[in-house]
């Protein structure tokens, strides 16, 4: 009789595990119900928001940007989109989406910081193949931005290592920008025949020189523009003719001889997309920047347009590396610059290790003042 109602209890127990295991599976197909009738009830419904996380510099590009495409999108599925825009240094914005800010898209400043999303789960590897030119609709790259009549008469990378030269660049430990600076630098030495060890001193001497390491590169143009500080500041080309386009009378541009050819990259956060059922319309509003009307809108926010046609159109036929003003035609892309581009560090996998990880090349030669 003991035996029984042992080998009975034994059974319920056994049954009682079975069941609690029963309801934690359960559990996935509830979440996937729930994920499956939030992304039909977007898909439905009259209107639909998104955010894009980006970097410093695109504030105003987006925001023009998002204009056109809401008129595009209600055109083409009658549905109204809105757009909430996050903006910071590359870097850092990649670090808030993988700890829980919720981005449908990233318009971030390079490759190596979306590979920070693949990491924590939320991008799917092989994303720089789902949208053209490895999902890079615009590039740009590095120039200097002086004060009006070059004082210091800054022409090449070299000029930045004299004594008397206050920089202003922001952290590549956070600025996807930074980083682009620091490349071009890099390569510039390379090209003059320097050997590793003498190009980094040259980039420690560099360094040396800047007054101030904002986060980002917004915030490096504010410090230069409107805090006064520095003789030149080390700036996306866009943010460079943004600065000359607000007050002429106090800025130039200086074209140096070699540079890089910056590829931000855009993607579609997975895990957030199809969770919310906005993948429709995150595929479309990234798909949308390679229009010729959003080409061209990149072009006239002093990004390049990746449809070479288009860039065709802003091209400048000029021979100067100084720009003192924004050319009345609007052809203001200098093409005459030799520009290197990633795959020439190693791609950003291997770049990133060496020149930006924890204890990499950038840590052995920048002193904190």
């Amino acid at each position: 009789m003991k035996k029984s109602v042992a080998l009975f209890m034994t059974a319920m127990i056994g049954m009682s595990l079975l069941a609690g295991c029963g309801n934690g599976s359960a559990k996935s197909p509830e979440v996937s119900e729930k994920s499956s009738a939030e992304s039909a009830a977007n898909e439905n419904s009259a209107s639909v928001e998104i955010t894009n996380v980006s970097y410093d510099p695109t504030r105003e590009l987006y925001a023009a940007y998002n204009e056109i495409f809401s008129e595009h999108w209600k055109e083409e599925s009658g549905q109204d989109v809105s757009v909430v825009q996050s903006h910071g240094g590359s870097g850092k914005q990649a670090l808030e989406v993988a700890n829980g800010l919720e981005a449908d898209v990233v318009t971030l400043a390079l490759e190596g910081d979306v590979d920070t999303l693949v990491d924590a789960g939320l991008i799917e590897a092989g994303y720089t193949e789902e949208f053209p030119l490895d999902s890079s609709p615009y590039t740009s790259t590095i120039v200097f931005l002086v004060r009006k009549g070059n004082p210091k008469d800054i022409q090449d990378w070299d000029d930045l290592l004299k004594d008397d030269v206050g920089v202003i660049t922001p952290n590549p430990k956070t600025s996807g920008g930074a980083r682009w600076n620091y490349l071009a630098a890099w390569y510039y030495f390379e090209q003059q025949g320097q050997s590793e060890e003498e190009i980094q001193e040259s980039i420690k001497k560099l360094y040396s020189n800047v007054l101030v390491l904002d986060s980002g590169a917004r915030g490096a143009t504010t410090t230069f523009t409107e805090n006064g500080q520095g003789d030149v500041l080390i700036a996306w080309e866009n943010e460079a003719f943004l600065s000359v386009k607000e007050d002429p009378d106090s800025y130039e541009i200086v074209v140096p001889s070699v540079s890089i050819l910056c590829q931000p990259t855009v993607a579609i956060v997975d895990e957030v997309a199809d969770s919310r059922g906005t993948r429709e319309v995150a595929t479309e509003y990234l798909n949308y920047l390679y229009s010729d009307d959003a080409q061209r809108l990149e072009a006239e926010n002093y990004y390049r347009p990746s449809n070479e046609d288009i860039l065709a159109e802003y091209a400048a036929d000029t021979d100067s590396n100084s720009i003192i003003e924004i050319p009345e035609d609007g052809k203001w892309i200098n093409t005459n610059v030799q520009l290197t581009n990633i795959s020439h560090f190693g791609g950003w996998a291997e770049a990133g290790a060496k020149h930006f990880a924890d204890g990499g090349v950038f840590d052995s030669i920048y002193e904190e003042k």
